[in-house]
């Protein structure tokens, strides 16, 4: 397993000498599930999935050819119809199809106008006595003027904020005109009750207007057009549109879903929702309820943005920040290890209640809730916007699990290493933050527990390595501080975009830490810098910052983590529970010699069994230490360059085996 050598610096964006591939070259090691579920909020489909070649339409012409076919049958002799004139408005060139016409398009198309058209024929006449002309006029619902089927009333340039009111068009059909044809004759009844039925269906529908999901769309250009790169990110249309109200967005999952606070940070927070009990939610159907279980908990990670200006302008996160993670989170999606993305929003205003209420119960019980109270307008002003990643549920973070057996550390570490290096390969990728609290663990057995490993669960495994034992599978997560190459998809001559942040504006390398555990993580920090502006990690004399240098690939930093992690993981371990003996029973000098028979038939089965045990985890143990050696900053092995390179020397060392990896 080769790795690829680093790239020159070059700014944000620079074009690969060395490999002219595109993403869909790009080989995935590893076996993972080939699709996130859909995001909560949005039910739409994902844009990718809908963006297809649309076909030059008229709408008058396709409005007219719909209306032509409307006809009143009757006994009379039938006569000769003529064609119906056309339109005033209508144009010979065919246009680009808009919101707006889509909008038409779909109302000619609504099961109420198949109704209409279908209630003005008769089954039972065979010929015509008369001919009916409708007038369509497409009015603007501000101006009530008739709207111009030509290229100047469809702007596809337009803000979705501004387009959303142009798809307010209405599709009025006038008071129909009968011209009577020289056999006219009274209507009869039953042609009277269908036309008084056809019309007490248009007044329905004009009095119950259609539900629309936008309404919680904020109308802000300014605003919308200082995300739009957040926006842009987007994979539904509703999420992609424009910066919705933080109430609403939330309203469309509140009686289905409870919230709660899961961790918090210098860049936000993280909430979790989880399907409520049948006791406390709604009775839905059958396959919204299917739906909502296959989507799952999911985690939202909710990240104050910063202001374009005055308030708020010099705090919280930028918009080039949020991109860059993004885009990262679902460049990554498909390598085995890493975090599954699910949709970006952008909101504005304050904290929901069901929001709120978890953020005031993380504070009443947790002891490390250091933001500012939401509903805080000091802190947070009511034109507040916030960028909501929305992700899979990982599982739990690694700071808050307690470990004790050494088939746990083996997975969680080997499964980080193995991540790394498969990003390492398909994206030349650095996390450069990879504490404790950025590794998330989750259970893979049926019932999701999570203790250690039983002497017969070791036994049923069929692991060559030792890998796997523990049933622990590791998830990488937050990239905000990450660095990597984005080949450009829909450029074929392979130009990367090198998504990064510039670490020196963090403040993260001069912080000393008060216990043991934060003056190693602090002293990790130091030694990245270290190793990218030195190549040597133990040179932590501060040097002077230089710009741009934080874009560059230096892959060994992956390795000073890999090197803290497993420090902590052994180090931190709680000491393994010893299974307990049962106690002596008392028997009678009759039955000793026939309890003593007895064990002895069990001791051959079970004395081998413990034996072969403490073998394999002081086997585990041993190469762990070895781990510790090759990675060690200033004796460890000089070929140790990147993940990839201790991963390929597991390999070789039989410490991991091909299945593990592939």
């Amino acid at each position: 397993m080769s790795t690829r050598s680093p790239s020159p610096f070059s700014g944000h964006a620079t074009m690969e000498s060395n490999s002219k591939k595109s993403v869909a070259q790009r080989r995935v090691y590893g076996k993972r599930r080939a699709n996130a579920p859909r995001a909560v909020f949005d039910g739409s489909p994902a844009r990718e999935a809908t963006s297809k070649k649309f076909v030059n339409v008229d709408p008058v012409k396709s409005i007219q050819t719909k209306l032509a076919e409307v006809t009143i049958d009757d006994m009379t002799p039938q006569e000769e119809v003529s064609e119906p004139p056309k339109c005033e408005d209508e144009e010979e060139e065919s246009i680009e199809p808009t919101s707006q016409q889509s909008s038409l398009s779909s109302a000619v198309d609504s099961p109420d106008t198949e109704a209409t058209e279908s209630s003005v024929k008769s089954s039972s006449g065979k010929t015509k006595r008369t001919q009916t002309m409708m007038e369509v006029r497409i009015y603007n619902k501000s101006s009530k003027e008739p709207l111009e089927a030509t290229a100047e009333a469809t702007d596809t340039n337009s803000e979705p904020s501004t387009t959303s009111e142009a798809t307010d068009a209405l599709f009025e059909p006038t008071q129909s005109t009968t011209e009577p044809l020289s056999t006219a004759q009274d209507p009869t009844d039953e042609d009277q009750e269908k036309l008084n039925a056809l019309e007490k269906r248009r007044a329905v529908r004009k009095k119950v207007p259609a539900s629309r999901r936008s309404s919680g769309v904020v109308h802000d250009n300014k605003a919308s057009e200082y995300v739009r790169p957040i926006l842009n990110e987007a994979l539904s249309p509703i999420a992609a549109q424009s910066i919705q109200k933080f109430g609403s967005w939330a309203s469309r999952s509140a009686n289905m879903f409870d919230v709660a606070k899961l961790a918090e940070g210098s860049y936000g927070e993280v909430y979790k929702l989880h399907l409520r009990d049948e006791a406390f939610r709604p009775v839905v159907s059958k396959s919204k309820l299917a739906k909502l279980k296959s989507y799952g908990d999911g985690v939202f990670k909710v990240v104050p943005l910063r202001a374009k200006s005055g308030p708020g302008s010099k705090k919280f996160t930028s918009i080039e920040e949020i991109v860059s993670e993004v885009k990262m989170l679902k460049y990554l999606d498909p390598v085995p290890g890493f975090a599954r993305f699910r949709e970006i929003h952008v909101v504005q205003g304050r904290f929901p209640e069901s929001f709120q209420n978890a953020w005031d119960h993380y504070k009443k019980t947790k002891n490390d809730c250091m933001n500012p109270n939401p509903s805080n307008k000091r802190a947070y002003p009511d034109t507040q916007l916030w960028a909501v990643i929305e992700m899979d549920d990982a599982g739990c973070e690694l700071e808050k699990f307690t470990w004790s057996s050494i088939f746990q550390i083996y997975d969680i570490f080997w499964g980080v290493a193995m991540a790394l290096a498969r990003a390492e390969e398909y994206a030349m990728f650095e996390h450069r933050d990879l504490h404790l609290g950025n590794v998330c663990i989750r259970s893979t057995r049926e019932d999701g527990c999570m203790d250690p490993p039983t002497e017969h669960d070791v036994a049923r495994q069929c692991s060559s390595s030792g890998f796997g034992i523990s049933a622990l599978e590791t998830t990488i997560i937050d990239y905000s501080l990450s660095r990597a190459d984005l080949l450009l998809s829909d450029d074929p001559s392979g130009l990367t975009e090198i998504a990064s942040s510039d670490l020196d504006k963090k403040q993260l390398f001069d912080a000393i830490g008060e216990d043991e555990d934060e003056i190693m993580q602090r002293n990790t920090y130091r030694y990245m810098r270290a190793t990218l502006y030195s190549g040597n990690p133990t040179e932590t004399e501060k040097l002077p910052d230089i710009p741009g240098i934080w874009a560059e690939y230096s892959p060994r930093t992956n390795l000073v983590w890999l090197l803290f992690l497993l420090q902590s993981l052994l180090k931190n371990r709680k000491p393994e529970a010893q299974p307990q003996r049962k106690a002596l029973a008392p028997c009678s000098p009759n039955t000793k010699t026939l309890k003593s028979t007895g064990d002895s038939l069990k001791a051959p089965k079970t004395k081998p069994l413990q034996g072969g045990i403490s073998r394999l985890k002081n086997t585990l143990e041993d190469r762990l230490k070895s781990v510790l050696e090759l990675l060690d900053l200033e004796t460890g092995h000089e070929d140790m360059c990147c993940a990839a390179d201790l991963v390929a020397y597991a390999m070789d060392s039989q410490w991991l085996g091909e299945e593990d990896f592939f």
